[in-house]
């Protein structure tokens, strides 16, 4: 179970990197239509979630540590926070349906909110690869350096 969760974390690296691509893909598609962000909207709405959930899951079932698990729980709430996210961003446009620099900001929490699962994931797969054996416990920590005589 526990080489399982590493790669549940792996694949949703790879969602979240997609996603990234795909919201680019939405902003340059010209023209520009509703379904320029089709892809974007699957990936987030169904692939990630699904990703997260499993994730959250699967570090239960391989008895990792709390932290781990708190951990791998974290984003399956950030990743319900972007909808809301969106949908307030898209909300914040004046009468003419012009964007607002509220609008905009908000906008901008969006990615930001996504940036921060991201990091999320990576601590959990750092954490999945190192309780599955994959990396000795103390990979990245510097050596001590000799102390002078």
């Amino acid at each position: 179970m526990r080489k399982a969760l590493v790669v549940i974390t792996a694949l949703l690296l790879v969602a979240f990197a997609l996603q990234f691509v795909f919201a680019a893909v939405g902003g340059f598609t010209r023209p520009a239509g509703d379904d320029a962000y089709a892809l974007h909207s699957v990936n987030g709405m169904a692939v990630i979630p699904i990703l997260t959930v499993l994730t959250a899951l699967f570090a239960a079932l391989a008895k990792a540590p709390g932290k781990l698990i708190g951990l791998a729980v974290l984003p399956i709430g950030l990743v319900l926070l972007q909808p809301l996210i969106a949908m307030l961003a898209e909300a914040s446009t004046d009468a003419s349906g012009v964007s607002t620099p509220l609008g905009l900001t908000i906008g901008g929490l969006h990615a930001l909110n996504g940036i921060i699962a991201v990091h999320v994931v990576v601590g959990v797969h750092r954490g999945a690869r190192k309780l599955a054996g994959l990396v000795p416990a103390d990979a990245g920590v510097p050596a001590r350096e000799a102390e002078p005589a």
